[in-house]
């Protein structure tokens, strides 16, 4: 009976795992749920919905408003969250009956709220929620037994929800952490998954694995800035940093799989000519799977603590490749050899993960060192995307308020609250949530009022609710279309719990009003500092290529003189990642904008397409800097002439017909002459991948001179 009991609680706390654990947005969803829940459905049992649902709601604003923190920061930030949710909620309810006043209360406050939210993380999710929870103020006000209990409610299931949140979080306080630093190591499993397509692939096949991994990219790298804030909080907030130790190291560990896995040695359709070559590809691409595969079990070891168990079969087939490379020509087995190194050198990085050295260096980590005050004062610029965003945002929500009381619309501050959700900092992402949004109520109120025709009791309604609160949180990260929906049902749902039919009378004004919205924010982004991102594109070619060429001279420090603390190094690393990713975005963007707009999108493409192989070069280059054991008088020379023709391709808006000097066809062709003459070996391919930055950063020089996108 007691095994049976056992065998029961093991299969309960894998599914757990499986279900929960592995998945912490989901874990996130079941945990505002709860609180909402408990808030709601004692006072809706009870006769009291108004009561239940505004605490609801306070929750939800609540939920949305969490901050990544140590648990002394969160107790911090639960603090500012209540504090901004009943200055929001107060000021609504003591100013209702002077229309004018609220009014342009609430829009300066906005001004004030989005400029506070660009201090920081923190304080960004903060500020949107104290907006949020003074539109749910507005919407509510009517029906409030009283002007103040709002100010009472919102704030309360805000707190209840903060306070369950850190209860759950002091018992395990790395979870967090623990969080950001599994999605660092699934979205690199992800970018390698796709790199293992290249291998064999034909040149025809690699220009749309590119695109894919270039786009890939942005999500690893976006991880990795994530971890380094956290990494920050974290440290600000403890006295003793030494339990920290065992994150950074894995934090380094992932930067360097990511140096290496963007590492690019060559065109993969080169590296396969014969038989032999090709079959050792295929070797490369099964090694990159599993190396994948292990990334993800890491990635569940961060999560559940179950121990990493490193795949036995990158071991035989690593001995696999490197047998068959003995075997080969030298000639054919020059140009692979250093690529096994690259991805022997990660295979065994993960074999030994938790074999740390013992004294093993703890890097230093970068901090933005400004004062708020002084990022603060940084946006106050109508230059700053922020600023522009928060004076769009509010003239948005100052249209709608006026129309909403010219009008008479019924639930009018559903057209602020849309404005609020679809209005971002570019075109292209407003553009995109417009349609998300549109989408999302259309189809939430046909399903939602189907629904309501069904769960008539209150049993009913109130499960369809919290379901639907569930499923919102759920897919808010995944797919926010589908989350609108969800959201639309709880909105539904809710006002149905408080009064009888009210659901089903609320949603053609609903729909008109979400209309209203969204087409107020895409018509006043689109004609009130659109950015459009041809402007932008010449300075944001000329920052990457410079980037690039400082991620270049650090490498070259690191070959002339390897430092025992490398933050200046990965610093340049880091920024030239940043530099390509606001590139590869770019473009992405200029894609969803009007045709008209898109100035020489082919020769965009093909400039960020080459600045990342530029930038894949270069990872492999420095990659391999630790192995640099071959000192020839020539490789300073290399350094400084490359240096010096990376840094006129940065210079993008001085290039002219003078400025492509014949001294890089002299330097490419003397390199490949070296390269004939030299047996192969690490000074061979070291050359080669001298070669490949130079002749890429040819090719970067003649598409700018032929496109004119510096003019």
């Amino acid at each position: 009976m007691k095994n049976h009991k056992k065998g029961h609680l093991r299969t309960n706390s894998k599914l757990f795992n499986q279900v929960f654990l592995l998945h912490p947005y989901r874990l996130f969803a079941l945990r505002a749920t709860i609180s909402m829940g408990v808030l709601a459905v004692p006072f809706i049992i009870i006769g009291l919905p108004f009561f239940g649902v505004t605490l609801a709601l306070g929750a939800l604003a609540g939920a949305l408003s969490e901050t990544d923190d140590h648990p002394k920061g969160r107790v911090k930030s639960l603090s500012i969250t209540i504090i901004s949710f009943f200055i929001s909620s107060f000021s609504v309810g003591l100013l209702h009956n002077y229309t004018w006043i609220l009014g342009a209360g609430f829009i300066l406050s906005t001004i004030i709220f989005i400029l506070i939210g660009g201090v920081g993380e923190r304080y960004r999710a903060i500020t949107f929620g104290s907006v949020l929870v003074g539109i749910y103020a507005m919407l509510g006000i009517e029906i409030s037994p009283a002007w103040y209990w709002q100010a009472v409610l919102l704030p309360a299931g805000a707190l209840f929800h903060g306070l369950l949140t850190l209860i759950l979080i002091y018992r395990n306080p790395w979870r967090l952490l623990d969080q950001q630093m599994a999605n660092g190591f699934q979205s690199l499993s992800n970018y390698l998954e796709k790199k293992a397509m290249l291998f064999p692939s034909t040149r025809q096949d690699q220009e749309e694995i590119n695109k894919d991994l270039a786009l890939l990219n942005i999500a690893v790298v976006n991880a990795l800035e994530k971890i380094k804030e956290v990494l920050n909080n974290y440290a600000r907030e403890m006295k003793d940093v030494q339990p920290l130790n065992s994150y950074l190291q894995r934090f380094m560990l992932l930067q360097s799989l990511h140096e290496r896995a963007a590492s690019t040695h060559d065109r993969h359709d080169k590296l396969g000519n014969s038989d032999e070559q090709l079959e050792v590809l295929e070797g490369f691409g099964e090694m990159l799977r599993q190396l994948s595969y292990a990334l993800r079990k890491v990635a569940t070891n961060m999560l559940t603590g179950i121990h990493y168990n490193h795949p036995p079969a990158l071991d035989w087939i690593s001995k696999a490749i490197d047998d068959k490379l003995q075997q080969m020509n030298p000639e054919e087995a020059q140009d692979l050899i250093l690529l096994h190194h690259n991805l022997n050198r990660s295979h065994i990085s993960l074999k030994y993960l938790d074999d740390l050295k013992e004294g093993t260096s703890i890097p230093r980590l970068r901090r933005d060192e400004r004062t708020a005050w002084e990022r603060l004062k940084a946006q106050l610029s109508l230059r700053h995307p922020r600023m522009r965003y928060a004076l769009r945002l509010s003239l948005t929500f100052a249209v709608g308020y006026i129309l909403q009381i010219y009008l008479d619309l019924d639930k009018g501050q559903w057209v602020m609250l849309t404005s609020l959700f679809v209005s971002q900092i570019t075109y292209s992402d407003t553009r995109r949530r417009l349609f998300e949004r549109l989408l999302g109520t259309a189809t939430g109120i046909v399903i939602g009022a189907l629904l309501l025709q069904i769960f008539t009791t209150t049993a009913a309604q109130l499960l369809l609710m919290m379901g639907s609160a569930m499923a919102f949180f759920i897919w808010l990260r995944k797919n926010y279309s589908i989350a609108v929906i969800f959201v639309t049902t709880f909105v539904l749902s809710a006002f149905n719990l408080i009064a009888q039919d009210g659901g089903i009378n609320i949603m053609i004004p609903r729909l008109v009003d979400t209309l209203l919205g969204a087409s107020l924010s895409f018509l006043t982004i689109r004609f009130l500092w659109p950015g459009w991102q041809r402007h932008r594109i010449s300075g944001l070619i000329s920052n990457s290529l410079e980037k690039n060429r400082m991620y270049f001279q650090a490498i070259a420090k690191e070959y002339r003189q390897p430092s025992s603390d490398d933050l200046n190094y990965r610093i340049a690393r880091r920024e030239a990642h940043l530099a390509d990713n606001e590139l590869a975005q770019a473009w992405n963007s200029m894609r969803q904008e009007p045709k008209s707009k898109q100035g020489m999108m082919d020769n965009v493409l093909t400039i960020t397409y080459l600045n990342h192989a530029l930038l894949s070069h270069l990872s492999a280059l420095g990659a391999h800097r630790e192995i640099n054991q071959t000192k020839y008088e020539a490789i300073n020379d290399l350094f400084e002439q490359i240096d010096r023709k990376m840094s006129e391709a940065g210079k993008v808006t001085h290039i002219d017909e003078n400025s492509f000097s014949d001294d890089l066809s002299l330097l490419l062709m003397s390199l490949q002459k070296q390269i004939n003459e030299t047996e192969g070996g690490l000074k061979r391919q070291q050359l080669r991948l001298f070669y490949n930055i130079a002749a890429t950063t040819s090719k970067i020089m003649k598409e700018l001179k032929q496109s004119g996108i510096s003019n």
